[in-house]
């Protein structure tokens, strides 16, 4: 594929992305959701991408529906897998690396607690003990999660020097990534040069997200069927932003810090204040784009702890990178509802990605 051009009306941060033309790149995770977009984005950009993960583990799956595999190198194996991680890594040669694999589900990790902390914990500590041991490596983006904090379900949003301590075991399992990735720069990285940040974004949606207990997925299931969308907890309030916005974000910092060690650090991404709302509201913004089906509120008490009222302070990276949110949340469950509806209309699937990444790029 021919190197993305970008349109002379984008964002001035966005001229950084051009960078990634030749460079080699390594996404763990690269069969999940999120990892398929960042693969799809870096081949536009003419990065040369390995990527490292487990199979798909939902059906249908974003990374089988577009082909991935067919533009990335993939080596199928297990983050918890130290040996044939490093051994991926080394033959790789990569100049940047994105950590995505995780177990990321907080209801999963309330029923699975242990794989949970074995998988987003000691995956993190395998990833970068790799790291250290490959002299290609300059830059490294761990990507957590808005959840790490300590919630104290306050009105404003949290700053990146705000206590971690998540709640449920994934969000702690993410809070204990943070620590290892802090340890790992102070007692290694940072002395060979290998810029690292960890982010963490708000809750992600976006077209290609099959799985389980979450918002947007669950209401793409129901309208397919043409149920009444269940909707488990309709007054949490979260940011929400299409997936395109923090990768985004994650390939800014990924290539700048490359350059300019100092802008390495934690940073929130996540969507303006207007973006932050319930999650009934956004189910009666994804009934109204779709047209033709409605929601109901459960009338049993969650089985679970789920936090009722989280914001990030995203001031440091829009300082810092000049980066900031295209797409409020009204675009991003357009943007949703649009790639699923060509999806079901049999649309090819990596030819929609596409065409939805040029579009952001280009606004």
């Amino acid at each position: 594929m021919e190197n993305m051009e970008l349109d002379k009306n984008t964002p001035s941060w966005m001229d950084e992305l051009k960078k990634y033309a030749g460079k080699k790149v390594f996404v763990t995770g690269c069969t999940g959701f999120k990892g398929s977009w960042l693969c799809r984005i870096l081949v536009n950009l003419g990065a040369k991408v390995t990527g490292y993960a487990l199979s798909p583990d939902t059906e249908p799956a974003l990374y089988s529906l577009a082909d991935i595999g067919c533009d990335v190198d993939t080596v199928i194996d297990d983050i918890r897998n130290i040996g044939a991680l490093g051994k991926a890594l080394k033959n790789a040669g990569p100049d940047i690396v994105f950590h995505l694999a995780a177990q990321p589900l907080v209801l999963e990790s309330y029923e699975r607690p242990r794989d949970t902390f074995e998988i987003n914990v000691m995956g993190t500590v395998n990833l970068l003990e790799a790291v250290r041991k490959t002299d290609s490596v300059r830059s490294v983006v761990n990507i957590t999660t808005d959840k790490v904090y300590e919630n104290k379900e306050w009105f404003w949003g949290y700053r990146e020097d705000d206590a971690l301590n998540g709640y449920d075991p994934y969000s702690n399992s993410k809070s204990c990534s943070e620590l290892v990735t802090g340890s790992y720069i102070n007692s290694f990285l940072r002395e060979q040069n290998i810029a690292v940040s960890t982010v963490r974004a708000g809750n992600v949606i976006g077209g290609g997200d099959f799985s389980d207990n979450r918002i947007i997925p669950d209401c793409v299931r129901a309208a397919m069927e043409n149920k009444k969308i269940l909707v488990r907890n309709p007054y949490s309030v979260r940011p929400y932003q299409h997936v395109l916005e923090p990768l985004m974000a994650y390939l800014l910092i990924g290539i700048v810090q490359m350059e300019r060690f100092e802008a390495s650090g934690a940073y929130n991404i996540g969507p303006d204040e207007s973006s932050c709302i319930t999650t009934g509201e956004l189910a009666k913004l994804f009934c109204d784009k779709w047209g033709g089906i409605s929601w109901y509120c459960s009338d049993g008490k969650n089985a679970f702890h789920e936090a009722n009222f989280l914001k990030l302070d995203c001031s440091k990276v829009k300082s810092v990178f000049g980066w900031a949110p295209l797409w409020d949340v009204s675009d991003a469950v357009g943007a949703t509802v649009e790639w699923t509806k060509e999806w079901l209309g049999g649309c090819n699937v990596k030819d929609i990605m596409d065409a939805q990444i040029k579009k952001y790029m280009r606004e």
